[in-house]
Formats: structure tokens, C-alpha cells, sequence
């Protein structure tokens, strides 16, 4: 739960660095990020379980498919309009990761256990464009983030198992 309150302040610091270089999609990103998260944390505490054990929402793999979608064709246009509209340093990728990011936000908050799967792999092209920009520090971040959610993932899957979520969900 305190994850939740903690990223707030990391969302400020971030935008603040991510414009400094040129990151237009990761600043504007932490603005949603905000929000999301203000909604996750509602939506845990909200959900809380007397035995404090995660209580996982299953995601249906056609949902799932469909979301991703959308995701791919939002980072498409909004790489199209940082593309055309802004100095930004790599608009495809930077839109691309802000679109899968938000949807792996949306996942988490959902309680959805498919959020790790895609968080590891965000999170690995992520340190990939740190690195090109130099942002050193924060690579090394985001590389802990992917043993971080890799972490998640074999944990929830341990929930998962205890739960007897059905077969064609995620």
C-alpha cells in the first residue's frame, strides 16, 4: 500500500527530469501516472482483504489482446504528434513506452497478474533508452524495475495458484 503514496513523489521528480531531456512521453506520462495512481491506491484500500493476502482480478487473454491494442495505436499517435509538434529526442519509442506503461499501471491497479508479464518487458526497452540518453542512474533503475516485477510476477503467480483462476485468463 505504501508503494502507492511513495510513487507520487518519484512522478514529480521524474517529469521534472524526463523534460529536462526532451522524454516528452515519460513527462507526460507521470501526470497520468499520478492519477492512476491516486485510482490504484482507492481501489486497493477499497478492495483490502481482512488477511491482508492480494486478491487477483483475472483479465480475460481477448481483454487483454484488445487493450494492447489500443495501447499500440495511442503510442502511435502520440509518437506521431510528438514527431511533428515537439523537439523530442526519440518520439516513437518514448510514445510507445509512455502507452504500454499506462496500461501496466491500469493492470496493477486492477489487481491484474498479466501487469508483471508486461512491466518486465517495458521496463527491459526502457533501459535500453536510458542508456542512449545517457541517464545512467536511471537505467540502473529500471533495471532493478524488471527484476522487480519479475519478482511480482513469480509471487502473484504463487496467489494465482492458491486462487484457481480459471483457464483464458491472465
Amino acid at each position: 500500500m505504501w508503494c502507492w503514496l511513495f510513487n507520487f513523489f518519484a512522478f514529480v521528480l521524474y517529469a521534472y527530469l524526463f523534460y529536462e531531456f526532451k522524454l516528452y512521453g515519460e513527462t507526460i506520462l507521470q501526470f497520468f501516472f499520478m492519477v492512476v495512481n491516486f485510482y490504484g491506491f482507492y481501489y486497493w484500500l477499497k478492495g483490502k482483504q481482512q488477511d491482508h493476502d492480494i486478491r487477483i482480478e483475472p483479465i480475460a487473454v481477448q481483454t487483454a489482446i484488445i487493450q494492447m491494442i489500443i495501447a499500440a495505436v495511442g503510442g502511435l499517435v502520440f509518437g506521431l504528434v510528438l514527431k511533428n509538434f515537439t523537439d523530442a529526442a526519440v518520439p516513437m519509442l518514448d510514445s510507445q513506452l509512455a502507452a504500454f506503461s499506462l496500461l501496466a499501471t491500469y493492470w496493477t491497479s486492477r489487481k491484474h497478474i498479466a501487469t508483471w508479464i508486461l512491466w518486465v518487458f517495458v521496463d527491459i526497452v526502457y533501459v535500453g533508452m536510458f542508456i542512449y540518453k545517457d541517464l545512467f542512474l536511471t537505467s540502473a533503475l529500471y533495471a532493478a524495475f524488471v527484476l522487480m516485477a519479475a519478482y511480482g510476477w513469480y509471487q502473484w503467480e504463487k496467489v494465482k495458484r492458491k486462487q484457481n483462476l480459471g483457464a483464458g485468463q491472465l
